[in-house]
């Protein structure tokens, strides 16, 4: 173990749909969501205070049923609910960890899961309780990432770390190009320019005008959420600085 001290006191940890799906076509692979609870428990065991919001990916995406002919509104709202029960089987997860979790959601469903209010939220975080927040925005047309930028810039988040399954943003997808090479680093302009498409571009704005860095990294791999609270060169980051590739 460094022997140095954590250098993010607070994190907010964007965990993609996609992820907790695992090796599955759709749904919750199990095996999955306990692998992030025990990276997450690693992560709390050095005193980082913890946000988690979650996206609903895996059982129900708004935009592409909106495509196929329902109607937008209502199909976000469907994608809201998914996020919800994706929060409830991570929950499930870290506490058989032994970590203490509340789930917080944007729509009202008192019977499951606590109404998102800031201040009881942060004082969930204060007495190190890992908070999973749940819904959204609770609004239409806005993502999953942009609830992650709201919540981490209202709970004081110093990073908002999107977990993916590929280990950071390169020049173009590495599926199709075996020569594409991360990006260490990235200004929040260029990424609005080239369009990149693994974060929205209301997110990042939101991040920017708020001085929110973002990294982005391969929450599949092991260890990798310890690595960049430590300060280790993991993923892309994404600030104020600019390109390095």
């Amino acid at each position: 173990m460094p022997p140095h001290a954590p250098v993010y006191k607070r994190v907010l940890l964007k965990v993609s749909g996609e992820v907790l799906k695992g090796k599955r076509r759709y749904g919750i692979d199990l095996a999955a969501t306990s692998q992030i609870a025990k990276q997450i428990k690693e992560v709390t065991e050095l005193g980082v205070s913890i946000g988690v919001v979650i996206g609903g990916g895996n059982i129900f995406r708004g935009v592409s049923a909106s495509d196929k002919g329902i109607d937008r509104v209502s199909a976000d709202y469907m994608g809201m609910l998914a996020t919800v029960v994706n929060a409830l089987a991570l929950q499930d997860s870290l506490e058989k960890e032994g970590l203490p979790t509340r789930v917080m959601t944007a729509i009202r469903i008192e019977q499951v899961a606590e109404p998102y209010i800031r201040r009881r939220a942060l004082r969930h975080l204060e007495k190190g309780r890992v908070v999973i927040f749940s819904g959204g925005t609770g609004n239409p047309y806005f993502t999953t990432d942009t609830a992650a930028a709201l919540r981490a810039i209202e709970i004081q988040a110093e990073v908002l770390l999107k977990g993916t399954k590929v280990d950071g943003i390169y020049t173009s997808d590495p599926h199709q190009n075996k020569d594409a090479s991360r990006y260490k680093s990235l200004s929040y302009i260029d990424f609005l320019k080239e369009g990149i498409k693994v974060m929205d571009s209301t997110a990042v704005s939101l991040c920017m005008d708020n001085h929110l860095p973002i990294i982005v990294f391969n929450l599949n791999q092991k260890g990798d959420f310890k690595r960049i609270v430590w300060g280790k060169g993991v993923g892309t980051k994404v600030n104020h600085e600019g390109k390095e590739d």
